[in-house]
């Protein structure tokens, strides 16, 4: 079974989350909105497949990263997260969270 097919996003605590967003946007040229950047890409063993990526900073006094004390967050893509998660749990594995999926 393939794991981790991907990043699904990445996230990070900011003092001013606004403010990164248009740096990012002035400087590096991402294409920004209030959320961050959303990166389209193709698969490269189904090309007719597209993912997305976002970019998101967070205010620095968020908890949504919780339970995690961490300033950043990488969620990945998988390509079974059900059976995954059942995996992991064999493994001895905590997961800390319910399954969320999205179109």
């Amino acid at each position: 079974m393939k794991r981790v097919t991907g990043i699904g996003g990445v996230f990070f605590k900011s003092s001013d989350p606004q403010q990164s967003i248009d740096w990012y946007k002035k400087h590096l040229g991402l294409d920004t909105d209030q959320y961050g950047a959303t990166f389209a890409w193709r698969d490269k063993d189904k090309p007719d497949n597209i993912g997305y990526t976002q970019w998101s900073p967070f205010k620095a006094d968020s908890d949504y990263f919780a339970p995690s004390q961490k300033p950043f967050m990488i969620n990945f893509t998988v390509e079974n997260i059900e059976a995954l998660v059942e995996q992991l749990k064999a493994e001895g594995v905590t997961v800390v969270d319910d399954i969320a999926t999205y179109d």
